[in-house]
């Protein structure tokens, strides 16, 4: 059983957490040099998963990652992690509460590019502000 726990874990490790790609670290590296974060955005950008909220659902069985799974900012993936961390609940606490915390941070900058590379008001934000994201 304790096997079981261990490689539960693991995996679950392993497996989880939303990920950035190579080319939205750059562009949000360029934002963050000229003084644009999920914190201080240019605009009007709103996030749309909140860090905490995320973690301190995912107390209980997998409410933290189904919350991330539907609203604003869905990623699908989320229900998927949301029903593992709910089998393995209590135990899950263990790994699922800082996973939330970080998928919601990953989902907040994604969603903080794709502001400003694809809407019209998020580019506009950036243009007045005198900044490039090239």
């Amino acid at each position: 059983m304790k096997k079981l726990i261990y490689l539960s874990i693991c995996l679950s490790l392993l497996s989880g957490c939303t990920s950035l790609t190579r080319q939205e670290k750059i562009h949000l590296q360029q934002l963050k040099s000229q003084g644009v974060t999920v914190e201080k955005p240019v605009g009007n950008y709103e996030k749309p998963a909140s860090v905490l909220f995320a973690a301190g659902l995912n107390v209980l069985p997998g409410l933290g990652n189904f919350y991330l799974g539907s609203g604003n900012a869905a990623e699908p993936s989320q229900w998927l992690y949301g029903f593992g961390n709910l089998l393995f609940w209590p135990t899950s606490i263990i790994w699922s509460v800082p996973e939330a915390a970080i998928d919601a941070h990953n989902i907040n900058q994604r969603e903080l590019l794709y502001y400003y590379q694809f809407d019209k008001n998020g580019k506009k934000a950036l243009q007045d502000a005198g900044i490039s994201l090239e």
